[in-house]
């Protein structure tokens, strides 16, 4: 037991409360904030549920953080959180690892599944109530190189290759017979690798390492027949490089459900490109994930109070869950 009193929690979530809080709320104090509360939620806690995973307040708050020990995001990424005054701190920090593993691998065959059979063409000419027969590619034996080689690119690899695929994966060390890849290239071999492949998958966690991995060079050493599926963060790509690849034709075309900056102006060039599917950061959000992500967040909370084992406890050094846990 952490002790004999009721911790307190604060949960940065805005006007959504989570769902299905009711176990949690008969074991602590729970403090509900929005951004411009946390400070002063955040002290005196002695733990914090970032429901707003995709708020940035968490550093700007951080100094009156007295007694917090643990921090848990509702994502599989850390980025919003991983601050040096977090990484360098005992605080201990978790994620929501493997809730969107396979509604995300969904939605990537789903994209693939897309581009080869033109369906954004024909909902088009269905629009325009045009009659115009073409032939589309096969899947099956095209070659697919999923960059991030965590559960998400894994759950990813497993679909694709079911659907006929070949695939490879990338991450941080070059190595051969793995389970869902076979073989892993090295990231820093992407501009000599991704040249050999028809699909180009990032799921790869940002980090200082992978921030803008997918860049001029990169595009420019891609087949011109490539299609590029970025489903991890917006931050792995050089945007302005992306659009000039798209527009001068260096590849195919691109599925996009996360941006540097979100939500998408509504005047910026990738909206108007024809060789683009846009979806607004939702390639993992089945119906029913928010009580998931909350089930994931109980279960660590209970543990957490027992002083047994967390769960996705993340390496803030490499800014992920190392594999194995």
């Amino acid at each position: 037991m952490i002790g004999t009193e009721a911790p307190v929690l604060a949960v940065l979530c805005g006007d959504r409360h989570p769902p299905d809080m009711g176990p949690i709320e008969s074991g602590a104090e729970i403090r509900y904030t929005d951004e411009k509360g946390l400070p002063e939620a955040l002290r005196g806690a002695d733990a914090l549920f970032v429901y707003d995973f995709l708020s940035t307040a968490v550093p700007g708050a951080w100094h009156a953080a007295d007694r917090v020990r643990w921090v848990h995001i509702a994502s599989a990424g850390v980025d919003p959180v991983m601050f040096p005054e977090l990484r360098e701190s005992d605080v201990v920090l978790t994620n929501s690892r493997g809730v969107f593993d396979d509604s995300i691998a969904e939605y990537v065959l789903g994209v693939v599944i897309a581009f080869a059979k033109d369906l954004p063409r024909s909902l088009e000419l269905q629009r325009e109530r045009r009659w115009q027969h073409r032939e589309s590619e096969r899947v099956a034996g095209r070659r697919a190189l999923v960059v991030g080689t965590g559960p998400i690119g894994r759950a990813i690899a497993r679909l694709l290759r079911a659907a006929g695929l070949v695939v490879s994966g990338m991450g941080r060390r070059e190595r051969d017979g793995d389970p869902d890849f076979g073989t892993v290239y090295a990231s820093a071999d992407l501009a000599t690798r991704v040249g050999e492949f028809d699909y180009v998958i990032a799921v790869a966690p940002l980090t200082e390492q992978t921030k803008g991995m997918f860049d001029a060079a990169a595009f420019a050493a891609m087949k011109p027949a490539a299609r590029f599926v970025n489903v991890g963060r917006g931050e792995l790509v050089v945007t302005s490089d992306l659009v000039t690849a798209l527009r001068e034709g260096q590849i195919a075309g691109a599925a996009l459900d996360v941006f540097d900056v979100e939500p998408l102006p509504a005047d910026h060039p990738l909206w108007t490109l024809g060789n683009v599917v846009l979806t607004p950061h939702m390639s993992g959000d089945f119906v029913g994930w928010r009580n998931t992500l909350v089930e994931v967040f109980a279960d660590n909370f209970a543990r957490w109070r027992d002083g047994r084992p967390l769960r996705n406890v993340v390496d803030k050094q490499l800014g992920y869950v190392p594999s194995g846990q």
